[in-house]
């Protein structure tokens, strides 16, 4: 998980600003670097960004079904409000191949916590390919797609057109990603 985590941290963080916008209904202006420090154990969200409005979004990426998610999700939520006084809106995108079968929410006598889970599988990745940042055209191959080999095409085109250093790096994240729906054949040939 680890190549493929960096690969789109990268990408989310960078020029996926539809993805984001679909995932938490906002741009996120500033992306903070926040360790949630604990005595024994070191925790670190996977994205945290800022709003124009100010608003913190939390964006944690999972490519496995975790039953133990909706504690780490609210450990990670009153861990950044210690920090910055604030509620996250948080999103858990699960990129995995399997389905989705993680809780969103955890249930007590006198209380709630809840968060919204995404199957990345759920965006619509034809829409994906249509925007102009070539981060969400890479992320498209894990969404829904009406025709996967078509995508890779227009995808392909979409970073031939890139500046060499911009190139390179585009490309090894679509190979990184690929790897998650067992594409990678389909981009390389």
């Amino acid at each position: 998980m680890q190549e493929y985590d960096v690969a789109l941290k990268l990408l989310l963080r960078g020029s996926a600003k539809l993805t984001m916008r679909e995932l938490t209904g906002t741009a996120v202006e500033t992306w903070l670097d926040v360790e949630l420090s604990k005595v024994v154990q070191n925790t670190r969200v996977d994205l945290l960004g800022e709003s124009e409005a100010k608003g913190l979004v939390h964006l944690e990426l999972q490519s496995g079904n975790d039953a133990t998610m909706p504690l780490r999700m609210a450990e990670y939520c009153l861990g950044v409000f210690r920090l910055f006084g604030r509620f996250p809106r948080q999103v858990l995108l699960y990129v995995g191949e399997s389905p989705l079968r993680m809780e969103n929410e955890l249930r007590g006598d006198d209380v709630w916590f809840r968060y919204r889970a995404v199957d990345i599988r759920d965006l619509d990745g034809d829409r994906l390919l249509e925007s102009e940042d070539v981060g969400d055209t890479v992320i498209a191959i894990l969404a829904r797609l009406r025709d996967h080999k078509d995508a890779v095409r227009r995808i392909l085109e979409r970073i031939a057109g890139l500046m060499a250093a911009e190139r390179e790096t585009a490309l090894g994240q679509l190979l990184i990603l690929a790897g998650l729906r067992h594409f990678e054949e389909t981009v390389v040939t």
